[in-house]
């Protein structure tokens, strides 16, 4: 190669190199999903309904934030458990690290990383049977985002340069200096975690907040993986070493609609689903005996809550507690919060249920019973549930 072509190279590459640079430093400085914000004036920026890589945001705001109470989950957890709430826990910070998509691996590595960059007084833990899988969900929770170890923000900054390089960033960069993002919505960063309430109901945040989301998203409950004998062994050493640091554990089992315990049961779940309770239920106590605080709560099943007549069978626009089959509003989260650490608003006595081994044979008899008599006096609920499952499935 003659010097007139390794010149020519040379400039090119390092021309290359230089707009890579410019564009990883623009994303960067713009930053339009929120990857390295907390209590920046961006946080105030609106953005479109979708929250693209919330978990790349929330593991930044975690470690910036070191927040004392810290509920951990899927989109449940993220809609349903409200942060508005700190005379609930004494005045400590609160942040709600739930985000969608999560399976329960996903949400042991959040919790681990929680514990790791925060001392955390207090983890409030939602679960449910169908996402208790290692298999990895849709939450995005890629290498690096949790990893211990020093130098955590020096590690994100270099992660967050190289996100800067992809073409989607780029895209919605350029579509926030045009002008043209679209946003209508608070990023949950700004609510400390929880999602924005008054943006769900929209029409371009996907299936929440209308009468088409009840079959979908029971179809999407009763295809979950969960629950798994793996992901038993992994959660029970996830939360040993939580208790093994002083963490005040509270888990519960969602508050999902009683017709997403109905699919579990018309789908032929239902037995591995009380074993999977009882297992939980079991666990717990074995961390008691060790002198961890943790207790184990039921809030889904067929009760005042959960039974709320739906949209199709009401005729009503919108439920009062649920947003569909699947996810619930903060105002049932608010009950959920208050039946674990008490205060108000006080929860009807129905509603929430501690597990324990000896007193869990008497909950499933009790249970099996109202699912049978919800059966008997929901007949049209009934009928829905068991066609929306046979009806072909539809996507977000």
């Amino acid at each position: 190669m003659d010097t007139a072509a390794r010149r020519y190279l040379l400039w090119f590459c390092a021309c290359v190199l230089i707009a890579l640079a410019a564009v990883s430093a623009l994303n960067y400085r713009i930053d339009p999903y929120l990857l390295h914000q907390w209590e920046s004036p961006l946080l105030q920026r609106l953005r479109p309904t979708y929250e693209k890589l919330s978990v790349w945001g929330k593991s930044y705001a975690v470690a910036r934030y070191r927040p004392a109470v810290v509920y951990i989950g899927n989109s449940r957890t993220e809609i349903g458990l409200p942060t508005a709430v700190r005379p609930l826990f004494g005045g400590l910070t609160v942040f709600n690290s739930a985000v969608s998509g999560a399976s329960i691996g996903d949400a042991m590595r959040l919790a681990g990383h929680a514990a790791r960059v925060s001392h955390v007084d207090t983890l409030v833990w939602g679960i449910d049977a169908p996402s208790f899988s290692m298999e990895l969900g849709s939450a995005g929770v890629e290498p690096g985002l949790t990893d211990g170890g020093p130098a955590f923000f020096a590690r994100r900054a270099l992660l967050n340069l190289k996100r800067g390089l992809t073409l989607d960033m780029t895209h919605d960069s350029w579509r926030i200096l045009s002008g043209s993002y679209g946003g209508v919505c608070l990023s949950s960063l700004a609510l400390q975690g929880q999602r924005d309430q008054s943006c769900i109901s929209k029409p371009s945040y996907g299936w929440i907040g209308t009468a088409r989301a009840m079959r979908p998203r029971l179809q999407e409950f009763s295809d979950g993986l969960g629950p798994t004998a793996p992901a038993l062994q992994a959660f029970e050493t996830s939360i040993a070493k939580l208790c093994r640091g002083g963490t005040r554990l509270r888990l519960y089992i969602n508050p999902t609609h009683a017709l997403s315990m109905d699919a579990l049961y018309w789908r032929g779940k239902w037995l591995a689903m009380e074993q999977w309770q009882a297992s939980l239920a079991q666990l717990a106590q074995r961390q008691r005996e060790q002198g961890c605080d943790v207790r184990l709560f039921d809030f889904s099943g067929y009760n005042s809550i959960t039974s709320e007549t739906i949209p199709q069978v009401s005729g009503q626009r919108e439920m009062r507690y649920y947003w569909e089959a699947s996810h619930y509003r903060d105002n049932v989260g608010h009950l959920v919060l208050a039946r674990l650490f008490g205060g108000e608003p006080v929860p009807p006595d129905d509603f929430g249920v501690e597990l324990k081994p000896a007193s869990l044979p008497a909950h499933h008899a009790a249970m099996r019973a109202a699912r049978d008599r919800y059966h008997q006096t929901h007949l049209e609920e009934t009928a829905f549930v068991r066609a929306a499952l046979a009806a072909p499935r539809e996507k977000d």
